[in-house]
């Protein structure tokens, strides 16, 4: 994993995992949080940049409000499209 990747995968860890699937198996915390590996089926994973950097604001009470800096977009989306592809392990 890409040093990039690393460290949005840290932030998902760190910011996200408490609601979120984060990895490649295994079910969200709260059910109504899609789990990171089906992000790409509902958006776009390059184009949630702008949303992350406006602050990702949604139609339930449950999610805060995340507004991301240019590193931190980069490198969560570099984590996410990990998550988009088979590994090569």
């Amino acid at each position: 994993m890409e040093p990039g990747e690393q460290r949005g995968l840290a932030f998902a860890k760190a910011n996200c995992a408490g609601c979120h699937a984060i990895g490649r198996a295994g079910g969200s915390a709260l059910r109504i949080a899609p789990p990171f590996r089906d992000l790409h089926v509902r958006y776009p994973v390059d184009t949630l940049a702008e949303a992350l950097a406006e602050g990702i604001v949604t139609g339930h009470p449950t999610m805060p409000t995340f507004q991301l800096d240019n590193a931190q977009i980069s490198d969560l989306i570099a984590y996410l499209e990990t998550l988009q592809h088979p590994r090569d392990d």
